[in-house]
């Protein structure tokens, strides 16, 4: 989100818009969770968000103390591309179990299908306006994507094959 902002780089008001939206969102989730979570993750979550916070501020502080904007955009895109490569792959941790255990519970469809179809417009949006650190980590992002997709269509069919027990037990 810092850097779609006019202070960091110029006409990139959309990269901004959409990272804004995607924050609300996660604030509230975050909150959700945090209103009916337990006193102990409670505790942890405030602990997290207030790094988080902190970290974010440091960002934005230092980033401002850089007088060339050039420079500052650089940096700050080279920040972003590091975090948004991390949150795509994040997903592909559990891609041992998945193989292991030969089931997708843990890992939803939906998620790694909004992560492929972002990602993709994204990248289409970098390459548009020649972008770099909107389309590199995006185009990684893509072919991450493609593969928890992949990893999914193949181990969905062979586990409802296999007629395994789910992993999860659902509620009644």
């Amino acid at each position: 989100m810092w850097y779609g902002t006019p202070l960091v780089s110029i006409d990139n008001v959309m990269v901004m818009t959409v990272n804004s939206l995607g924050a609300v969102f996660q604030l509230v989730y975050i909150i959700i969770f945090i209103v009916y979570v337990e006193k102990a993750k409670k505790v942890r979550m405030f602990g997290l968000l207030l790094v988080i916070s902190g970290l974010f501020a440091l960002i934005v502080i230092v980033s401002l103390k850089i007088a060339n904007r050039e420079i500052r955009r650089i940096s700050v895109g080279l920040l972003s591309c590091v975090s948004l490569v991390s949150m795509f792959a994040s997903p592909l941790l559990i891609i041992n179990l998945v193989i292991r255990t030969k089931s997708v519970e843990y890992m939803p469809f939906f998620l790694s299908l909004s992560t492929f179809l972002m990602s993709t417009s994204f990248l289409l949006y970098g390459i548009l306006n020649f972008d770099v650190f909107v389309y590199i980590p995006n185009g990684l992002g893509t072919i991450l994507g493609i593969v928890q997709l992949a990893l999914y269509y193949y181990y969905r069919r062979r586990s409802t094959a296999d007629g395994n027990e789910p992993l999860i037990m659902p509620h009644s």
